[in-house]
């Protein structure tokens, strides 16, 4: 599925939404809400979606791959299944290749200008994405952390 998902739900930890925003949640709204309130998410929701990346094109970074018109990724030949959060945080990353990405540039572009602050919830995807691209390990070669300012994508040769 690659349609924007929302969760409506009474939990209301931050370990509940890092969960469902980590497992691929585009937007969590606790209950109660206003019908106000749900309708704008969903517009501003469909909004971020709707201009959804199709560009076609494939970039190699070493032993990494990215088909951004597939939305496909493969680490030393495997497919690895990215959730849409982790594949458009990646996309953007190596979009911008050698150049740092801020956070809140990524947290306005991936999710929306409501979202700038959030950098758990950033941090949570990013980590969960290394896991998935990067060898076990070792420090990150592809998705590095530039400390109080955001990430850097590295494309290795």
């Amino acid at each position: 599925f690659h349609g924007p998902v929302m969760v409506l739900s009474v939990r209301d930890s931050d370990e509940d939404k890092i969960r469902a925003l980590d497992l691929g949640a585009d937007d969590y709204l606790t209950k109660p809400f206003s019908t106000g309130e749900l309708l704008e998410r969903l517009r501003a929701l469909l909004r971020r979606t709707a201009g959804a990346d199709t560009s076609v094109g494939e970039m190699r970074a070493g032993d990494l791959v990215i088909d951004f018109g597939a939305r496909e990724v493969t680490v030393r030949g495997e497919p690895v299944h990215l959730t849409r959060i982790e594949f458009d945080i990646l996309a953007l990353l190596a979009r911008n290749a050698g150049r740092v990405v801020t956070s809140d540039t990524i947290l306005k572009t991936v999710w929306g200008p409501e979202y700038v602050g959030d950098t758990q919830t950033l941090r949570a995807h990013v980590s969960h994405l290394r896991k998935k691209i990067e060898r076990p390990g070792d420090v990150p070669r592809h998705v590095v952390t530039e400390p109080g300012v955001g990430f850097r994508f590295i494309a290795l040769a």
